[in-house]
């Protein structure tokens, strides 16, 4: 009886087979329901692999939740879409990348056309040293044409430029040297403001294989005719440059007038720089006869042409005779600027011929008058003439006043008045150039352009070149009284001269934040551009001078004064062995290595000590000063000059002496004495 009870007892709490296999269903359907995903194709961009791959893991994850004989099956859509998903995934993954997504399997014309988008020829050679068929096609299209730099008489270059329309457009930069330049073949230079010398002028640069001549296009017995098949040429050359980014013309022994290729380059719609070198440009203009003029451009267009994405001209004349006037002409120089309204930088130089004897100037009238470039944030006026008739006057002060974006102005104007009075009368209207960052130009017009009211606050002027302080008016101090006042920005200046040390230390005391100092020539001489205006000041007191620059605590350059002795290279050469050796951890300091008989005769190691005790007693007065003239400077540390640099190495004794402690605070001040400072000569770019 009491196993029949226990066996009914376990049958009731058995669950029905019914009930468990309903459950189990149940349990199986809320833990394995299949995902919904969408089969239709262009639902799944091939740019994305992820989204790609995530829902082919998707799918192949939900074949084991299916019930009956769909299990692990797919069907006839979701085969479709799996082999769309593995053709989008394939391409990102795997040991090989697929050949389609390697730019070198493209046709040769798709990677012509890709680098002829990139116009610097450092990228162009590190594209072109990644693999030999990008190497085929950037080094023989494209790195020998990005800049061409040859004469007008490299007739052959001219000619196959306008024969092969294709390369012509790969050039970027064109470069037109003077005939006398230095023939040859040349490297990649950086342009800027090019120089007249002959010396600075740089190679030639032409594609390879075109660089020999051809007798049947340069020879000639006709010389006149000879210059008229080289116009010919690189006119026709010049106008199959559709993409030309930056010209330059230095030719000034060419009879080809620079009215020819104007019109061609206002054709261009990609120019952005253009630099004239050239006397012709201030040269009068000549009304041409109906016979002799120009059928290929006509006139109305070269005044109809708009060159809008220009935004550099550069015209200076040259030292040379050929081509120079007595009487200087800006009438074709407003023509060509009228023809750029998108002017950002301009830069306009008149320079008297060598052989000339008469001094008159280029007048600037016409400029003040209708020039006006709403861009402009860069202006050069070098060496013109202004009439000083209150009419002129009020269109200077006008022209000024309406390019409010000016950042850089380099004003070199003169007049028939004396110079002190002319500049005297030059007024400036309220808020004038509220963007000043750098002025050079004469001391009384930076005065008056430093008092010069401006609401929105302090000119942000950092930086005064061409200021003179050797004339006896410099007794006035209202120029140091408005540099005190209004020059709180101010931060370099670069003197053309001085005379008087007292002027110097009336100028460190009006910018107390000097970091820059340059004094330029002593006396009453012209700058340093002439090369032998003056010379500067040789070693002097240099405790009167060092306790003249404490007055300026930011000081870090000082050009103008020779504070160093001239040493042999040897010594040059051990001394600097001796400072490696110290830097290294050794245990000699710089008077012990000074005094070695290593370091060539007596007359070094004595020169030696005295530069030694220079640079101590400008690291002790100035603690912040790096950079002194050097001894065979001629031109204040100038471009690829050298310079003296001090290493004050005893500049951290007082954080030492805060932070230490004891003995140890003080053995960290003996070791800094006893290195001390030190110089280094060192080549400097500018």
């Amino acid at each position: 009886m009491l196993s029949v009870r226990s066996s009914k007892k376990s049958d009731a709490s058995r669950p029905k087979s019914g009930a468990l296999v309903s459950l189990t269903g149940a349990t199986r359907g809320i833990r394995r329901t299949s995902p919904i995903i969408d089969v239709n194709l262009n639902s799944y961009s091939r740019t994305d692999p992820f989204q790609a791959f995530n829902i082919l893991l998707k799918l192949l994850s939900s074949l084991s939740s299916r019930v009956g004989g769909c299990q692990y099956r797919l069907t006839p859509q979701e085969h479709r879409l799996s082999l769309h998903l593995l053709n989008i995934v394939e391409p990102f993954v795997g040991s090989t990348p697929s050949k389609r997504t390697l730019i070198t399997h493209q046709p040769t014309e798709i990677l012509d056309a890709i680098v002829f988008h990139v116009s610097s020829r450092a990228d162009l050679l590190n594209l072109a040293m990644t693999c030999s068929r990008m190497h085929g096609v950037v080094i023989p299209r494209h790195f020998d044409y990005r800049v061409v730099k040859c004469k007008v008489s490299s007739v052959s270059v001219w000619n196959h430029l306008s024969v092969h329309r294709s390369l012509a457009m790969n050039v970027r930069q064109l470069e037109v040297l003077d005939e006398r330049a230095v023939s040859g073949p040349g490297t990649a230079i950086g342009h800027g403001t090019l120089s007249s010398s002959l010396s600075n002028q740089s190679r030639d640069m032409v594609p390879g294989g075109i660089s020999s001549t051809e007798t049947d296009l340069e020879d000639t017995d006709d010389e006149l005719a000879m210059h008229i098949k080289q116009e010919q040429y690189l006119l026709d050359a010049l106008s199959k440059m559709a993409h030309l980014e930056s010209f330059i013309w230095s030719c000034n022994h060419s009879p080809i007038s620079i009215d020819t290729f104007w019109p061609i380059l206002l054709k261009v719609h990609a120019l952005k720089e253009v630099e004239i070198n050239d006397n012709m440009v201030f040269a009068p203009m000549v009304v041409a006869d109906e016979e002799g003029e120009d059928e290929d451009v006509p006139a109305s267009d070269a005044r109809n042409a708009v060159a809008r994405q220009l935004k550099a001209v550069t015209l200076q004349s040259t030292r040379h005779a050929y081509g120079s006037t007595k009487h200087p002409d800006f009438t074709r120089v407003k023509g060509m600027l009228n023809s750029c309204p998108n002017l950002v930088s301009l830069n306009i130089s008149y320079i008297h011929p060598r052989s000339s004897s008469s001094q008159t100037l280029l007048s600037a009238d016409d400029l003040f008058l209708f020039g006006r470039w709403p861009s402009l944030t860069s202006l050069t006026l070098a060496n013109l003439r202004f009439s000083s008739s209150s009419v002129n006057l009020s269109a200077a002060s006008t022209f000024l006043f309406a390019h409010s974006n000016i950042e850089v102005l380099h004003l070199d104007i003169s007049s028939t008045l004396s110079s002190s009075t002319f500049h005297k009368q030059i007024v400036f209207l309220s808020n004038s150039l509220p963007r000043l960052r750098e002025l050079r130009a004469h001391r009384d017009v930076v005065s008056t352009i430093l008092a010069c009211p401006n609401e929105t606050g302090p000119r942000p002027l950092e930086m005064i070149k061409g200021v003179k302080l050797s004339s006896s008016e410099m007794k006035n101090p209202l120029f140091f009284v408005n540099l005190r006042r209004f020059g709180s920005h101010v931060r370099r200046v670069e003197l053309e001269s001085w005379n008087e040390m007292d002027d110097i230390r009336k100028l460190i005391d009006s910018v107390p934040k000097l970091t820059w100092l340059d004094l330029g020539i002593k006396g009453y001489g012209h700058g340093r551009s002439g090369g032998g205006g003056g010379s500067y000041v040789p070693t002097v007191n240099v405790n009167e001078w060092a306790t003249l620059l404490s007055s300026a605590p930011e000081l870090t350059t000082f050009h103008g004064i020779k504070f160093f002795y001239e040493i042999s290279l040897q010594a040059q050469a051990s001394l600097a062995s001796s400072y490696e050796s110290l830097s290294n951890g050794s245990s000699s300091s710089p008077a012990s290595s000074s005094s070695s008989s290593s370091i060539g005769s007596s007359t070094d190691r004595s020169r030696i000590r005295k530069n030694d005790e220079t640079a101590s007693l400008l690291a002790w007065k100035c603690p912040k000063l790096r950079r002194v003239d050097h001894w065979d400077s001629d031109n204040g540390g100038g471009s690829g000059g050298k310079v003296i640099v001090i290493m004050n190495n005893s500049k951290d004794v007082v954080k030492d002496l805060r932070n230490g402690e004891g003995k140890e605070g003080r053995d960290r001040e003996k070791e800094k004495d006893k290195t001390g400072p030190r110089w280094e000569i060192r080549r400097v770019k500018q």
